[in-house]
């Protein structure tokens, strides 16, 4: 079991405890995407509230494999 998690986390510059805490409580201003460096989508997100709250269910479903995509870059 602890292997199939070190392959699903990949380690990096981007904690995921620090992302997960700001998706939690900034969410819908885009902060945890500032955090990961998606400038763009974190702008859309800071002027629509999250695209209106579907984006932020998207990433409470994704945010995971999206900090492991921006680790291994």
């Amino acid at each position: 079991m602890d292997r199939q998690a070190d392959l699903r986390f990949a380690a990096g510059s981007k904690g995921y405890t620090i992302a997960w805490i700001l998706l939690t409580f900034l969410g819908l201003f885009g902060a945890h995407r500032f955090y990961m460096g998606k400038w763009i989508s974190a702008v859309v997100y800071l002027l629509t509230g999250g695209l209106l709250g579907l984006g932020l269910l998207y990433d409470l479903w994704t945010l995971n494999d999206q900090i492991a995509q921006v680790n291994q870059r």
